[in-house]
């Protein structure tokens, strides 16, 4: 690029509250899965569906627009400057989520999921680009350490937001509150948020030059093979997400108590990404991936084999598994 990460751009708003505005950035993406959660039986027994795993499709969707959508956002934000992105992703998101709300058949509320999913690449893409903008050396650490506290306590949280718009009103409101996210956000960046990448060191966009990143990252043997990897062990996750309130409230019968196991879960999750980094300073990463690997093949056939041949608390030995799971699956990443 150049050597602008080593000339950060003057702040204009408190560390403290730039912490914070990042923190909401990269949380979008949290926010807009695990609040939802806990509607999905709603959401089944409210619209048509075709078969019940189809309610499914609804955090899948969002994950495809995303995938779609980090693939410009990044490229695009270092040609065009980080707040364009922004607001571009946040109005995406707001559509999406107004689409949504109106739904009345599956195929709408897809589509609305879908194009929430393009809106959310933008600030996930953006946020750590904008701290690289804004600081540097052991500053940009401790801005990053705080923003990651934060970012951890969304996924525990957003599942009992969800839950607490289902005891007052309609799963409907959920996209609501997202809305009501989107416009604070929005808002908040137009009036704080300085635009952290001057023109001087914003690198032109190209279909060309996009073209030949593209070649040069397929064309490396281990970069492909990592990459292949983590998409399958990221497909099982999403697995688990897609399949979460079906497990918990139809397999187990938690209720909404849901919210609690997977907000437990989910913190382990985020602790386990804290703790990752000091792994690899001290071990490397060739040395956690494959030992990550290998932890997570062995307590997979532990829990296989107990759901067989046990009859105490399958639901203490499922989250007991996978919190294993989750501590070695970080180390991939």
């Amino acid at each position: 690029m150049s050597d602008y990460s080593t000339h950060p751009t003057p702040s204009r708003i408190s560390a403290q509250e730039f912490t914070l505005l990042v923190a909401l950035l990269m949380s979008i993406v949290a926010m807009s899965i695990d609040a939802l959660l806990p509607a999905l039986g709603f959401i089944s027994n409210d619209i048509p569906l075709s078969h019940s795993n189809q309610a499914q499709y609804i955090i899948s969707a969002l994950f495809l627009g995303m995938a779609i959508g980090q693939l410009v956002c990044g490229p695009l934000s270092d040609a065009t400057g980080r707040k364009k992105i922004l607001y571009a992703g946040i109005a995406l998101f707001f559509c999406g989520s107004l689409i949504c709300f109106f739904a009345q058949d599956i195929n709408t509320l897809l589509i609305g999921r879908f194009i929430q999913g393009l809106g959310v690449a933008g600030p996930y893409v953006s946020a750590i680009s904008i701290v690289r903008d804004k600081y540097a050396g052991n500053e940009m650490a401790r801005i990053m350490s705080l923003v990651m506290m934060i970012f951890i306590m969304v996924p525990a949280l957003a599942p009992s937001i969800g839950q607490a718009v289902l005891l007052v009103s309609s799963w409907r409101y959920i996209f609501v509150v997202y809305i009501v996210y989107a416009l604070i956000i929005g808002i908040w960046i137009f009036i704080r948020l300085e635009e952290t990448l001057p023109k001087q060191y914003r690198i032109p966009f190209s279909t060309r030059g996009f073209i030949d990143g593209f070649k040069e990252v397929i064309s490396n043997y281990t970069t492909m093979c990592y990459t292949l990897c983590m998409g399958l062990f990221f497909g099982s996750f999403l697995g688990y997400l897609n399949s979460s309130q079906q497990i918990f409230q139809d397999l187990f019968q938690t209720g909404k108590l849901f919210t609690i196991y997977f907000g437990v879960l989910a913190l382990v999750f985020g602790v386990a990404s804290l703790v990752n980094s000091r792994f690899v300073e001290k071990w490397g990463m060739d040395y956690l991936c494959n030992h990550a690997v290998w932890g997570i093949i062995l307590s997979s056939a532990i829990f296989f084999s107990c759901s067989d041949v046990t009859a105490c608390q399958p639901l203490a030995i499922y989250d007991l598994c996978l919190s294993v799971i989750f501590l070695f699956w970080l180390g991939l990443r």
